[in-house]
């Protein structure tokens, strides 16, 4: 058993490519010492499932919420079903993936349409938000702001980062977390390595996205939680730091975010 304990704060486990060997990819990211992973839901429907397999394996939470490539599916009362779902289930531990995509879609008010209730309801409920901005820094960060002037903008974390240094910046002023995936090993993804060296201590997490992004060496195939210690491997690099050191910064930051500590097991 490996002495290090690491957190996979964004997986996606529900879909087809796990349904045949799941119980090995748990095998394999409990091998390496992966001690809790967060489920990510992309869509109202996923949520039934979400809910049962992480009743199948304890290490698992989830976040309930509708991604911004899947706006259009934002109805009237979907805030209600999101809120129905986060207060009935101690294992759901925040809001999203939500957000902004402007680099596969361009509906950018349909969007944001979807995008706002969600933010209320996460700062409603007191959950943390995990936000998707893919190519639409400049216009999350306008909402946020405009959320935080009136006292309204939840706390949450940056998933799967691939902004610039500046952007980053702004994201941490407005209190946000930097969640670095699969693409911090990627060798020329030169600003988001220098977004892992500069992030403080305190501010950062890592993440697979699996099955999406496997990190280096795995390029190329299916991603699984337990490639997350490829991630903190290219932050200790980055960072000139132990992995010991990398893991305990990024679990105690997970766990300061997402308040796992809190849940009481069923």
């Amino acid at each position: 058993m490996n002495d290090i304990e690491l957190i996979d704060s964004h997986c996606h486990l529900i879909f087809e490519n796990f349904e045949k060997d799941l119980h090995e990819v748990v095998t394999r990211w409990r091998s390496i010492g992966v001690k809790k992973l967060l489920h990510a839901c992309c869509e109202l429907s996923e949520i039934p499932k979400l809910e049962k397999i992480c009743r199948k394996f304890d290490e698992l939470y989830y976040s309930v919420g509708l991604h911004p490539l899947e706006a259009e599916k934002w109805e009237c009362n979907s805030k209600s079903i999101l809120k129905n779902a986060a207060q009935k289930d101690s294992r759901v531990v925040a809001i999203g993936e939500l957000g902004l995509d402007f680099f596969k879609s361009d509906n950018t008010k349909t969007q944001i349409d979807a995008l706002v209730p969600q933010m209320n309801l996460a700062f409603e409920l007191d959950l943390p938000v995990i936000i998707h901005c893919r190519e639409a820094a400049n216009e999350m960060i306008k909402i946020c702001k405009e959320l935080s002037n009136q006292g309204k903008c939840p706390k949450g974390v940056l998933h799967c980062w691939t902004g610039t240094p500046d952007e980053m910046k702004q994201f941490l002023d407005l209190g946000f977390y930097i969640s670095f995936s699969g693409i911090v090993t990627f060798p020329k993804a030169y600003e988001i390595h220098e977004c892992a060296r500069i992030v403080p201590s305190d501010r950062y997490l890592i993440e697979t996205d699996a099955p999406f992004l496997a990190p280096v060496p795995y390029r190329g195939k299916r991603n699984e939680p337990a490639f997350v210690e490829s991630v903190a491997k290219s932050l200790a690099n980055l960072r000139s730091s132990e992995l010991k050191n990398i893991a305990e910064e990024s679990s105690r930051n997970a766990e300061d975010l997402f308040k796992f500590d809190l849940i009481k097991l069923h």
